[in-house]
């Protein structure tokens, strides 16, 4: 134990190290600037926060807010171990459900409920993944959401007389005639593991359970993982599996999109947060919805995916409130749409204008549909990892679909 907690010190002190808040000396009268930092796992965003964090600045002239992102996989443990050792960040992305929950029932995350603007400018399902389970408590700002969907060229569907397929099994026959035709029909592997979950499965499970309300019965109990409609998602998974790249065992998100975007593979599904992955392609692109099985509603999964909260040991917390008032303002949600990057969504309740036609094209995937988080993502976090094993062992052919549905049902009952 002894060496475990010397190691975690050890740790620790070799992560960025986030003072709470600087005041610095500047200009005259006595004047100062306090400086502020913000944690995220969003590392590919540094150039738009900072465009838009300037843009606070102009408002706040003493108030400098310092981006800080960490690699994705890592924030989570490492935004952890700065908190508890007291090097967190001033302002800090806040995970949404069980994850940021717990960091607010740890002390660390503050109490965003009385910050004007907060509960009169989201409506409750926007609120409601950055709440406590009374229903009551906010512990975050809600920033952005995003999406997920198929990107496909559309140059190569229009060479062969190609149409954007409406069902699970017109999807399949699409990429059975892409792969006859000499084509790679999906760029996804599973080297990095988590994105064949979170943007891949994740995307058709609503499209096979249902959305929300059926979400809860498998939340509560009421479902179980073993039935035939959540089956039917391995088996989707199965089905795709003869279409992914050649030693997709071995391709990383990354490569994903480097196939997707040299046109060496056809489709990719991906999230929104994507669209800048591809900001000048020598063909035409768009997206579609993760068509559902014949007979289904096709649902779409939005994810609201980061909020914005502050630490609730910072030594400048009225600093920290103004900027967070500020986000949850007009002024704030329109600013942050024109400077967010592409593909994610403000979701303030206030009409957002985007500019760019793939956000836009994501955002219009939404219309007439049922749109639901991430099905893991409200209380089902315990399972995130034995479904990403779970999905990846299907793929692989070392599961069959009802052995794996069998697995999470095994894995459910230990948490219910």
């Amino acid at each position: 134990m002894k060496k475990l907690i010397i190691l975690a010190l050890i740790t620790a002190a070799m992560l960025p190290v986030y003072a709470k808040g600087t005041r610095e000396a500047t200009g005259t009268q006595g004047s100062s600037k306090v400086v502020l930092t913000m944690g995220s796992w969003r590392t590919d965003d540094a150039v738009q926060m900072n465009k838009f964090l300037a843009e606070y600045q102009k408002i706040k002239p003493n108030v400098e807010i310092q981006f800080r992102p960490v690699n994705p996989p890592e924030y989570n443990a490492t935004v952890r171990l700065q908190l508890e050792s007291g090097t967190g960040p001033d302002l800090m992305y806040a995970r949404s459900y069980a994850t940021g929950q717990e960091l607010f029932n740890a002390g660390y995350f503050a109490d965003c409920t009385d910050i004007p603007g907060v509960k009169e400018n989201f409506v409750a399902s926007n609120l409601a993944p950055w709440q406590m389970p009374d229903g009551k408590t906010v512990f975050a700002v809600p920033f952005a959401a995003v999406s997920h969907a198929v990107y496909y060229n559309q140059d190569i569907f229009i060479k062969e007389g190609l149409s954007v397929p409406q069902t699970w099994e017109d999807f399949l026959t699409l990429c059975k005639t892409l792969q006859q035709k000499g084509y790679t029909p999906l760029a996804n592997g599973v080297a990095d593991e988590w994105d064949i979950l979170e943007v891949f499965f994740l995307a058709l499970v609503p499209n096979y359970v249902g959305g929300s309300a059926e979400r809860l019965q498998y939340e509560t109990g009421v479902k179980h993982f073993n039935d035939a409609a959540f089956t039917a998602c391995f088996q989707a998974m199965k089905d795709s599996a003869p279409y992914l790249p050649k030693g997709f065992e071995s391709v990383t998100y990354n490569d994903s999109q480097v196939l997707f975007s040299t046109q060496q593979a056809v489709m990719v599904i991906d999230g929104s947060w994507s669209i800048e992955a591809y900001p000048s392609l020598p063909f035409e692109w768009s997206v579609f919805a993760v068509p559902a099985p014949q007979g289904n509603p096709n649902r779409i999964t939005f994810h609201p995916d980061l909020a914005i909260t502050y630490n609730r040991a910072t030594k400048y917390p009225q600093e920290c409130r103004d900027f967070l008032a500020w986000l949850a303002s007009r002024e704030g949600a329109t600013l942050a749409s024109e400077n967010l990057p592409t593909g994610y969504f403000p979701m303030i309740n206030f009409p957002i204008t985007l500019s760019d036609q793939h956000a836009n094209a994501f955002l219009a995937l939404n219309t007439g549909k049922e749109t639901d988080a991430r099905f893991v993502w409200p209380k089902l976090m315990d399972l995130y990892a034995p479904l990403n094993q779970a999905v990846i062992k299907v793929l692989k052919g070392e599961q069959t679909p009802s052995q794996a549905a069998a697995a999470i049902e095994a894995e459910a009952v230990k948490y219910r």
